[in-house]
Order: C-alpha cells, then sequence, then structure tokens
C-alpha cells in the first residue's frame, strides 16, 4: 500500500511539472487555411520532428519566480521549412533561456509544404506575427515587460525569425481580432546559423524550394532575402555561423551583418572555424564553439 501511495504521489508531481509547460493555440479561427484530411505528424528518434502543423501553437516554459527577469524570448526552430527539430532547436532552448531567468515560448509554425494551407509562403509570418502579438498581448501574466520580447532561430526558423524582424509590419489580410492591432516587432534578434537569402549564390535551395516554390519569381525572391529588407527599424541583432557550414553557407549571416551596419542598427556577429550546421547548443562538439551561449548571455544583458 505504501508502495502504492508512493506511485501515486509521483505521478501527480510529475503531471504537475508538466503542467507547467502549458500549450496554447495561437488562433481561434486559423486565417490562410483550408480544411484537409492531412494530419500532423511527430516523429520520435534522436531528434523529435514535426511536420504538416495544422494548429499553430505556443509551448510556454516559464523559470522559477525568484529566477525570472522580465524578459522574454520566442524560439523558431529550423528544419528547412520542410519540419521542425522540436527539441533539438525548441524545448532544449528553451529550458537553457530558463536558466537565465528569461521566459522562452516554443513556436509551433506552419510550414508551406502543407496542404491545409492556401498561400504556403505568407503561414508561417503570419504564426510568426501572432506569436509576438500573443506574447506582448499577455505580457503581464508572465511578468514580461513588453518592450523586452525577442526572437530567437536556427537554420530555416532563423530565417523565419529575420524576416519578422524585417517584416513586421506585414499587414494582415485576413480579419483582424484586437490582438491582431497589437506591435509584431520583436525588441531583440538572435540568428543562429539562419537562412538569410533567397537568392541563388548562398541560399538554401531545400528552405528556398518550401518557401517559394522551384521556380519563385523574383519579387518572391527579393521579398524574402531578408538582407533586402533591413531598415533602421530592425532590431538589435545577434548573429552565429560557422565557417565550414556547407548547408547554409556563413555568406547568409555576412550579408545580413552588413546590411545591419549599414543602417545602423545594433548587431554582433560571431563566426566559428568549425562546427558544421545544425549544432543547437553544441554540447558534444569539440573545442569550444559551445561557447556562442555564453557569447549571448553577454549580449542579452546588453538589452
Amino acid at each position: 500500500m505504501k508502495l502504492i501511495l508512493i506511485f501515486l504521489f509521483m505521478m501527480i508531481s510529475f503531471g504537475q511539472l508538466q503542467a507547467q509547460n502549458k500549450v496554447v493555440s495561437l488562433w481561434k479561427t486559423i486565417p490562410n487555411s483550408k480544411e484537409t484530411s492531412e494530419e500532423e505528424f511527430i516523429e520520435h528518434g534522436d531528434i523529435v520532428k514535426i511536420s504538416k502543423v495544422k494548429k499553430p501553437t505556443l509551448e510556454i516554459y516559464a523559470p522559477s519566480k525568484r529566477n525570472a527577469t522580465d524578459k522574454a524570448v520566442i524560439i523558431c526552430p529550423g528544419g528547412g521549412y520542410t519540419m521542425l527539430a522540436y527539441d533539438w532547436e525548441g524545448t532544449e532552448i528553451a529550458k537553457w533561456f530558463n536558466s537565465k531567468g528569461i521566459t522562452a515560448f516554443v513556436l509551433k509554425y506552419r510550414l508551406p509544404n502543407s496542404k491545409s494551407i492556401k498561400t504556403p509562403n505568407e503561414a508561417p509570418l503570419q504564426d510568426a506575427q501572432r506569436a509576438m502579438r500573443w506574447v506582448r498581448f499577455n505580457a503581464d501574466k508572465f511578468g514580461i515587460n513588453p518592450n523586452k520580447i525577442g526572437v530567437i532561430g536556427f537554420s530555416a526558423g532563423g530565417h523565419l525569425a529575420a524576416t519578422l524582424g524585417t517584416q513586421f509590419h506585414t499587414k494582415n489580410n485576413f480579419k483582424e481580432e484586437p490582438t491582431d492591432t497589437i506591435s509584431a516587432r520583436p525588441d531583440f534578434m538572435a540568428l543562429i546559423y539562419p537562412v538569410i537569402t533567397m537568392k541563388d549564390d548562398y541560399t538554401h535551395k531545400g528552405s528556398r524550394n518550401q518557401l517559394i516554390g522551384k521556380k519563385p519569381t523574383q519579387e518572391l525572391i527579393e521579398q524574402y532575402s531578408n538582407e533586402l529588407q533591413v531598415t533602421e527599424n530592425t532590431p538589435p541583432t545577434f548573429l552565429v555561423h560557422s565557417s565550414n557550414d556547407t548547408a547554409v553557407p556563413v555568406e547568409n549571416s555576412l550579408q545580413f551583418y552588413k546590411a545591419l551596419n549599414d543602417k545602423k542598427v545594433k548587431v554582433e556577429i560571431h563566426i566559428y572555424p568549425y562546427g558544421g550546421h545544425g549544432f543547437s547548443l553544441a554540447i558534444n562538439k569539440k573545442g569550444y564553439l559551445h561557447t556562442w551561449l555564453d557569447r549571448l548571455e553577454d549580449w542579452l544583458k546588453t538589452i
């Protein structure tokens, strides 16, 4: 009997811990969508991969109250706009931010290869804009300063984060709710081995093909080449890349750095000689690649 009680207590405690990471739906009525029989797919391997997203969500990770600051960040996992590396570049990153007292929101955004989307290239940004607005609208509930909400993105998630940071003012083409009138501008951006350009020279072809198609118009190429969209109002940005990234060339970050610097936007870049692509926290990488997190922590103290 005693063992049963202990087991029940452990199960209740585990349930309470799980409940702390609340998942909320972004939309009451999802814009730019149509009903299909397509179902979301989750692959549980070395990395949790989510594809065919139909219902965008935010998973909330809150730090302990005694450790909490008033900063928050929305996390955009990568995956080539084909899937989301949800734990590798999402929930694991959220836990790191929590250790620094920062409230984190992991964004499960729609992917343009879903048959449930009417205009594929518009859906990721719509979800990112809504995520920023939702967090800002609910800032008081989480003890967050509405002027200290940033975004971090990895690889194609870095492209989405950069698109939000440069095109946050993109107008809604759907029936708005009060939340949709709030500013979607991030207060800061961290872009980790990001896809930036859609131009042929340095783009990641997989991300480009998924987002704007294999034969995109010149207008779409320029619209989603974020180095061309930088203005003086683009938020302060932190960039990390490795020189030997063969999937997303380092020139993506270099071009974005130059565009930001030319517009006098506060920007910091760290280029490592090794690491390849998709290193996330870089815990198991040799050398000092994992210290990119120390550099990010230092930079966040200046924001």
